[in-house]
């Protein structure tokens, strides 16, 4: 079983999942740090909602912890983590084992997502303390649009700034866009998916997609 995190500023999601297309347990804990914070809980079809502490992230990786030692009686049943993150930059252009190496360098795309890679950091390091004995992931929104050219990401400004500050279109959204062209493909019996994938929630993107790789 995998544990899926998704930790934001204030907020932290998680899925259990045995490799299918659904949760066996997912939630979310929001108000991290709040007066209030709360966990929204759905396991087996059922929903329910309490209110936990959690003052920091540390704090809701041990709720998240123990909600499931709780559900599963116990049992360690989690074999890795996968962590989202929004940012990998040109560095990263598909998922990669978490090692200090590969956490340097979501800290050095901070400057590229300061309110999320941050989170993301906050977040690994409270699943290394809670979850100490299990491989972590990083899966990263950006990869999958690293295969765009040149002239679908660069913007019509002096070229120096994509040299010296990085400033370009790096595409977000990219772990979604992956997952429903992909699954378009297969509905379609094709061997790739060729046309637009749209993310529409409260942040949305587009990507132009041919043959299974993003390209604009």
């Amino acid at each position: 079983m995998i544990l899926v995190l998704n930790c934001g500023p204030s907020s932290l999601e998680f899925s259990l999942c045995d490799g299918g297309d659904s949760a066996r347990t997912s939630g979310r804990i929001a108000d991290i740090g709040g007066i209030e914070p709360l966990l929204a809980l759905v396991h087996d079809g059922e929903e329910e909602s309490r209110p936990v502490a959690a003052a920091d992230c540390a704090e809701a990786m041990r709720q998240v912890r123990e909600t499931l030692a709780e559900i599963y009686q116990g049992t360690s049943i989690v074999e890795a983590i996968g962590h989202r993150i929004a940012h990998g930059g040109e560095r990263f252009v598909e998922a990669a084992l978490i090692t200090s190496e590969v956490e340097e360098g979501i800290e050095a795309c901070v400057r590229l997502a300061p309110l999320d890679n941050p989170a993301h950091l906050a977040g690994i390091r409270a699943a290394r303390v809670h979850f100490p004995d299990l491989p972590q992931v990083a899966v990263f929104d950006t990869a999958f649009h690293q295969t765009l050219p040149a002239r679908a990401y660069l913007y019509a400004l002096p070229y120096e700034l994509y040299e010296q500050e990085g400033i370009r279109r790096y595409g977000f959204h990219g772990i979604a866009h992956r997952y429903a062209t992909q699954r378009a493909a297969a509905l379609l019996e094709r061997e790739t998916f060729t046309g637009i994938s749209c993310h529409l929630g409260a942040g949305a993107s587009l990507a132009a997609v041919r043959d299974g790789r993003s390209v604009d």
